[in-house]
């Protein structure tokens, strides 16, 4: 038997998942999670339109209203589009993407797949040489008559998806960190405990390697 959904998880479920930022959250998760405690309006979403906000009233009773000019504008769906003359390959676009739509390497040049860019316009400002331009593909159309369910579900498990890849990877190279900070106290604890003798062998081997060196930067000056 499948859990009860929370109003926040149905509140999600009608967000058109672009993970733009623009309502004024991190994603839609949290704007969803907002709407639900009441600290925010149904009206914060652009990309969900008109449309978007009788959905949300059907489902909080809260009246219709229009989308709030302090988020952006409803507008037809843009993709972005990279200039790959102007394209350094600095991957400061590819770290914007919430939804891993954009495909390249470091000095590489990159480039946008269109069937996965959601258009929410967070590659643009990080862009050192202005290479990215946001194209509109849907015409006059806007909101949900933009964007379908769809690929709304496609772009949400993307970005989970991507949100669990990076939160992996910050775990790992926590990992490393601490087996190289544990590695480098072995070191230093195996140096303290170190006996007088071994103490003595140690610079004695360092006496030698130091007097090789010296006679090899002697014999390149021609002493």
């Amino acid at each position: 038997m499948s859990a009860t959904k929370t109003l926040a998880d149905q509140v999600e479920d009608l967000l058109p998942q672009t993970q733009c930022t623009k309502c004024g959250f991190a994603a839609c998760r949290p704007y969803a999670e907002a709407i639900a405690d009441g600290s925010a309006n149904i009206n914060q979403c652009p990309p969900g339109g008109m449309e978007g906000v009788r959905r949300l009233s059907a489902l909080t009773g809260r009246p219709v209203i229009p989308i709030n000019p302090v988020n952006g504008i409803e507008r037809p769906r843009p993709v972005a589009f990279i200039d790959e003359a102007l394209c350094i390959g600095c991957t400061l676009c590819m770290q914007a993407c919430p939804v891993d739509a954009i495909l390249g390497a470091n000095k590489q040049m990159h480039t946008i797949l269109p069937s996965l860019c959601t258009g929410c316009d967070l590659c643009v400002a990080p862009c050192p040489v202005d290479c990215i331009t946001m194209m509109p593909v849907t015409g006059e159309r806007t909101g949900w008559n933009a964007w379908s369910q769809e690929q709304a579900d496609d772009a949400r498990s993307r970005h989970d998806f991507r949100t669990l890849r990076l939160a992996r990877e910050r775990a790992e190279n926590d990992a490393r960190l601490a087996a190289k900070a544990a590695a480098k106290m072995k070191e230093v604890v195996a140096e303290v405990t170190n006996t007088p003798e071994e103490l003595a062998e140690k610079e004695r081997k360092r006496a030698i390697i130091a007097a090789a060196m010296e006679r090899a930067r002697q014999k390149a000056q021609g002493q």
